[in-house]
């Protein structure tokens, strides 16, 4: 069972001053969510600390003035308020009210689909942010060459400079958060899980640890084992892909080759535990639903193989000059801005944070099992983000060998792999994962054992504010390193 779930309810003034006050006691800022409720919609703060989340509540109304922002605590602030504008048609003080999620000729009466009432109190984004002789702006994408999601980047520069990024995801928004209404907890676990296809069993796991902290039965141990297993082949793919963009970007094509077809390897892998190569269907509140269908020692030998030959190929492709220099020194992050923003995942790890919630806010099976030592990362680049990529594959094949040696010397649970979920209790509940992009959260809402409401964060939407700080001294060619290096989703920034 996830750990209980306590909010401290607040007036909206007093909401401000509370996420202030955390942030300056070192809390972290975790997220702005939000979440439906009759007429109206409660807003909650959400902060790490020591090992556990601190959340603040606030209920709000449709047409109450606006609530104070917090932009003061963080510059990433403003990403949700603009959010929760777009879906919740809640606006906050100061906040520039920019189309984020919706798209900035959404008609107002689809909009109203969204927010319960129509509105058209936005700018319409063409103001430039750099001003000056020979600014000009490069709309790039939303359809690029290439396999990549939908999001178009507005580049500022004068010529071969990048001055300035806007991001503009709505290309990818499906209306996930909205979906979830009225269906029942099982079914929302296979929604959880498409919010972000790569991260799916990531989602699931966080949905399902909010689903479970409203119910009685303990997850069988074995379960949990089987949810790392599928959270760490996945974390693999993920990396893996990352530096398969990078080696496309410096035209490393051996490189690429390679790498493209360890991650073929293991995608495989994940077909053959479960049958479905995204792991799909197998994380369910109570457990799983598919236990693993090869075997224990078949899949350690499997696992083996693809660890030594991914750390071989690795390890000769960060001792290739041409590669190496591409990343050093382009898109720095610093410890202060990664901090600031609260960067999640190897985005907040290659700048120095240490933040994992597999650790810090420890879940599951992963509190059984040890972890490797983290080396201490502070550079900032790319090539210091790529790093903690290659560590973290070596950290995933350890806990992936823990967890199948674990599993090996365990019956079968003897209820089942799914713990009969008899009773959900009605409330309000938070379940958290780490993705391969980082930290994910759900805050789900259940009413007469169905879903009223829930919201989400991927650490892809978290990271992407931080996305235009990484152009301090780069230019156009380094873009693309710069993107790599993020390994941001964009469906889990515009879900």
């Amino acid at each position: 069972m996830a750990d209980s779930f306590t909010a401290t309810v607040l007036t909206p003034d007093s909401f401000a001053i509370w996420i202030e006050a955390q942030a300056r006691e070192g809390a972290r800022f975790a997220s702005l969510l939000a979440l439906r409720s009759g007429h109206e919609t409660p807003l909650f703060g959400i902060l790490s600390s020591a090992g556990r989340y601190n959340i603040a509540k606030c209920e709000l109304g449709h047409g109450e003035t606006p609530y104070p922002s917090l932009g003061s605590v963080t510059p990433v602030a403003d990403w949700y308020e603009r959010r929760i504008f777009d879906l919740f048609g809640l606006s906050s003080t100061g906040n520039s009210k920019d189309p984020l999620i919706l798209q900035r000729d959404v008609k107002r009466s689809a909009r109203s689909k969204y927010t319960g009432k129509p509105t058209n109190q936005r700018r319409n984004g063409s103001n430039p942010s750099v001003t000056g002789e020979g600014i000009f702006k490069i709309p790039l994408g939303p359809v690029r060459s290439g396999v990549f999601e939908s999001i178009e980047y507005v580049v500022e520069t004068p010529g071969e400079e990048i001055l300035n990024v806007e991001p503009r995801p709505f290309y990818k928004h499906r209306g996930v958060v909205l979906g979830f209404a009225e269906r029942s907890v099982e079914d929302g676990a296979l929604l959880a899980e498409r919010a972000e296809g790569v991260s799916g069993v990531a989602h699931a796991i966080a949905y399902c640890q909010a689903i479970e902290a409203l119910s009685e039965p303990e997850v069988p141990v074995q379960a949990q084992l089987v949810r790392v297993i599928h959270a760490e082949l996945e974390r693999v793919a993920n990396h893996l892909e990352s530096t398969m963009r990078h080696c496309e970007a410096a035209a490393q094509a051996v490189a690429l080759s390679r790498l493209g077809l360890h991650k073929e390897q293991v995608m495989r892998l994940r077909a053959d535990l479960c049958g479905h190569r995204f792991s799909r269907g197998v994380v369910s509140p109570g457990g799983v639903r598919v236990p693993l269908l090869l075997d224990t020692a078949v899949t350690s030998d499997r696992i083996s193989n693809l660890e030594r030959e991914i750390d071989r190929d690795l390890t000769l492709l960060l001792k290739t000059p041409s590669f190496v220099d591409r990343l050093r020194g382009t898109g720095v992050v610093t410890y202060d801005q990664a901090r600031l923003f609260g960067a999640l995942g190897p985005v907040g790890r290659g700048s120095g944070l240490t933040d994992d919630v597999r650790a810090s806010h420890s879940y599951g099976a992963y509190r059984r099992l040890g972890f490797l030592p983290v080396r201490q990362i502070s550079d900032g680049d790319a090539l210091a983000r790529q790093l903690v990529r290659v560590d973290e594959i070596e950290g995933s094949f350890h806990l992936l060998k823990q967890a199948l040696d674990e599993l090996s010397q365990m019956a079968p649970p003897a209820k089942g792999w799914l713990t009969e979920q008899k009773v959900v209790t009605d409330g309000e509940s938070l379940g958290w994962a780490e993705a391969a992009q980082g930290e994910v959260l759900y805050l789900v809402a259940v009413e007469d054992g169905k879903l009223r409401s829930v919201d989400l964060r991927s650490a892809s939407f978290h990271n992407m504010a931080l996305f235009s700080t990484a152009f301090p001294k780069d230019i156009a060619t380094d873009f693309a390193f710069i993107e790599a290096s993020f390994g941001l989703s964009v469906a889990g920034v515009s879900s």
